[in-house]
Parts: C-alpha cells; sequence; structure tokens
C-alpha cells in the first residue's frame, strides 16, 4: 500500500510540473491585443453565430479517424468559406496564375483541418463534463467516507479512462506535413513576386526608351503623310487633321498618369504581382498560426492523456485515498485546462477567419484586374454610328466634312477624336 502511495505522489508530481510547463508555453502564446480586436469584429460575430449553431445541431458520438481526414465530407468550410469552391470554379475561365489555384487549394485543406479542430474541442468538452461531474460530487462528499459516492466516482473515472481522446484526430505528423506544404508554396509566392517586381522595373525602362522612339517615329510618319497628302484635294482637308491628330496624341500622353502611361499590358503584370502579394502574405499568416495550433494541440493531447492514465491507476488501485488525490488533482488543474481549451477554440477560429479575410482579397484583386472597353473604343463605335447615319442622310450628301468622311473612313475617325481632345477638354 505503502509502495502504491508512494508511486501515485510521483505520478501526480509529474503530472503538475508538466501542467506548469503547459501554463508557461501558454502565456507565451496568449491571444495578444490585436488578435483579440479580429474577435470583436462584426464578421467574425456573424460567422461564429452560425457555427456554434450548426456545431450544436450536429451529432459528434463518433469523429472520424485520422486516417480518414481527406475523405471525410466537410459541411462547415463548405458552409462558411468565402469565397466558395463552387465561385472558383464558375471564375476559372479567368485564367487564374497556377499559383493562385495552389493558394485556393491550400486555404480549402486548411479550412477543412479547422473544422475537424472545431468538432474535436467541441468532443473534448463533451467529454471532460464526466470530470466535472466527479468535480462537483467530491465538493459535496465529506472525507470521501460514503462508499455509494465514491462507487458513483470511479464509475465516471472509469468511462473517462476509456474514451478516446479526441484531439488525436490530427497527428503531430500532418502538422508537420501542412507546415512543409504551405512552406514550400510560400517559397514558390515569394519567388514569383520578386521576378514580377523585376518584370514591371525591366518593363518601365523600356517603356521610357520606347516613348523616346515612338515621338520620332510619329514625327516621320505625320512630316511622310503631309508630303503624300498635300498632292490631293482630300489632302487640303484632311492635313490640319493629321497635324491635330500628332499633337492631341502628344498631349493625351502627356496627361495621363504614370500608371496609365505604362499600357494595359503592364497592368496586368502589375496585378498579377498585387495577386501574388497578397496570397504569400495569407500563406504566411497561415503558417503561423498552424504552427500555434499545432503546438497548442500536442499541449492539451498530452493533458488528456495524463488524466487519463491517472483515471486509470485510479480505478485499478481501488483505494479511497488514491481517488481522493486523484480528485484533487482534477479540481487543481480544472480551470487551467478550460482556459487552454478556449485558446486552442479561438486560435482555430481566427485562423479560419483570417484565410476567408485573405481569400476574398485576392478574388477582388483577379476580378479588378479583368479588362474593361477603353474609352477610346467607345468613342469611335459612337462616332460610327452617328457618320453612318449622317452618310445616310439626303440633305448631307453635298457636305464636305461627309463626302471626306465617306472615303477617308477610321483615318477621320481619329481625327475627329483628337480634336475632340484638342478643343473639348
Amino acid at each position: 500500500m505503502y509502495r502504491g502511495r508512494k508511486m501515485l505522489q510521483t505520478k501526480l508530481k509529474l503530472g503538475r510540473s508538466r501542467m506548469e510547463c503547459v501554463s508557461n508555453l501558454s502565456d507565451k502564446t496568449n491571444v495578444n491585443e490585436e488578435y483579440k480586436e479580429a474577435f470583436r469584429t462584426k464578421s467574425y460575430v456573424e460567422m461564429w453565430s452560425q457555427v456554434h449553431g450548426q456545431l450544436e445541431e450536429t451529432s459528434f458520438n463518433r469523429l472520424p479517424s485520422s486516417s480518414s481526414i481527406p475523405n471525410y465530407h466537410i459541411n462547415l468550410s463548405e458552409y462558411l468559406l468565402k469565397p466558395r469552391q463552387e465561385t472558383l470554379d464558375k471564375i476559372e475561365n479567368l485564367n487564374f496564375h497556377h499559383l493562385l489555384l495552389d493558394y485556393f487549394k491550400a486555404g480549402l485543406e486548411a479550412c477543412g483541418l479547422c473544422e475537424l479542430l472545431l468538432r474535436s474541442i467541441h468532443q473534448t468538452r463533451v467529454y471532460y463534463q464526466k470530470i466535472r461531474r466527479v468535480i462537483k460530487m467530491s465538493k459535496r462528499m465529506q472525507n470521501f467516507s460514503d462508499e455509494q459516492y465514491c462507487s458513483v466516482l470511479l464509475q465516471e473515472l472509469a468511462g473517462f479512462a476509456l474514451l478516446k481522446n479526441p484531439l488525436s484526430i490530427i497527428s503531430p505528423v500532418q502538422f508537420q506535413e501542412i507546415h512543409e506544404t504551405n512552406e514550400d508554396l510560400y517559397r514558390k509566392l515569394t519567388s514569383k513576386r520578386e521576378k514580377i517586381k523585376r518584370q514591371a522595373k525591366y518593363k518601365r525602362i523600356s517603356k521610357q526608351i520606347g516613348s523616346l522612339c515612338l515621338v520620332i517615329s510619329h514625327t516621320t510618319l505625320v512630316i511622310a503623310l503631309l508630303v503624300l497628302a498635300f498632292h490631293s484635294m482630300i489632302g487640303i482637308i484632311a492635313a490640319p487633321g493629321l497635324a491635330a491628330c500628332f499633337f492631341g496624341i502628344r498631349k493625351k500622353k502627356k496627361s495621363k498618369s504614370s500608371s496609365n502611361q505604362q499600357g494595359f499590358k503592364t497592368s496586368l503584370v502589375e496585378r498579377l504581382g498585387a495577386q501574388i502579394d497578397i496570397s504569400a502574405k495569407g500563406i504566411y499568416i497561415l503558417i503561423n498560426d498552424f504552427d500555434t495550433i499545432s503546438r497548442l494541440v500536442r499541449n492539451l493531447y498530452d493533458e488528456i492523456e495524463h488524466y487519463k492514465a491517472i483515471a486509470s491507476m485510479c480505478i485499478r488501485n481501488g483505494k479511497i485515498e488514491v481517488l481522493k488525490e486523484v480528485v484533487r488533482e482534477f479540481c487543481m488543474h480544472d480551470s487551467s485546462f478550460l482556459e487552454q481549451l478556449k485558446e486552442l477554440e479561438e486560435h482555430t477560429k481566427l485562423c479560419f477567419h483570417t484565410i476567408n479575410r485573405s481569400r476574398g482579397l485576392v478574388i477582388q484583386e483577379i476580378i479588378d484586374a479583368q479588362p474593361h472597353e477603353d474609352s477610346d473604343h467607345g468613342k469611335i463605335k459612337a462616332i460610327t454610328l452617328t457618320l453612318n447615319a449622317a452618310l445616310q442622310s439626303s440633305s448631307a450628301k453635298n457636305c464636305p466634312i461627309v463626302c471626306v468622311c465617306k472615303y477617308t473612313g477610321p483615318f477621320t475617325l481619329w481625327v475627329f477624336l483628337n480634336f475632340e481632345h484638342l478643343f473639348l477638354k
């Protein structure tokens, strides 16, 4: 009996020292003020009010084994993930970069794992109710003198000891694989981002050189056209337009901002760079979040295993003194265990929320990068319709401008466009 009691005291001391280590680690990984602000946002509150309602309606008596995780049907992630997977499928014709597709895939898998963790946390709370009942019943007892009460306590402990640890659903090996996969994606994204920056820099330099060549070519072209145009009657009317076209283009180029000077193709490169940059930042945050979550999961997993071990030892021993020590151990660390469980839940929810926000920013960049109808193109269409109507009008047959338009077509449209830019703006 003395030996058994000594073994129990030694094991309980080890448990206390482990709990102190866990407490120190928990202090290091506590949610900071920035996280607390995120918890108070409207989108966060709305999202997780829906989650808790969904969790309460779902049965958690049986969780999938760790080996069946890839085939597990994810309900909450499909319900809460934004944008949803079907939305991404519909806009695949927007020509995503393959790294962006990998990013969205990583976010989807991370959300699935977050859901599994939330279900495991919920199941852990359900299982831990047995320990809470033991603590409540022990407070009503006096010196554990009632054998009937002690028998009920032992039954509760026996039931807890036989339960499977809910946090074993994701193993440390799986967390390590997730970490390595996301790190590899992060390296690819950052490498692509730097490459795009270099391309944009080279394009700016080449654009400056090209603009000088363009001025020379425009000047040469206008002089050549003027020489040819003055040999015909139409040239007498068109010559001022040619000059206006040239100077209008020059004025338009000077009045545009530096972003418009880079042209649409350069804009696409910069848009892709912004998409890659946001994706890289999102993956970086995801890596850090999952590293923190994996540490918290491992600590709580060890605590549950420790509780199960001392509960099993208490059942095997069957002594009142041993039962009293075990219950005292549970009472001492009850609040600490629940705080760690709450911290893990908050980190998991925040990870889900961060993934959603990052995905939304990337999608917005992709949508903004899509080409819109050029304003000059719209003007040309409008003028074309006007000229066609004028050509059909009998009263305009003798009009010199209409006659010129009839034979010069698109050339005259450009003349009118640049006249408008010069004199109406």
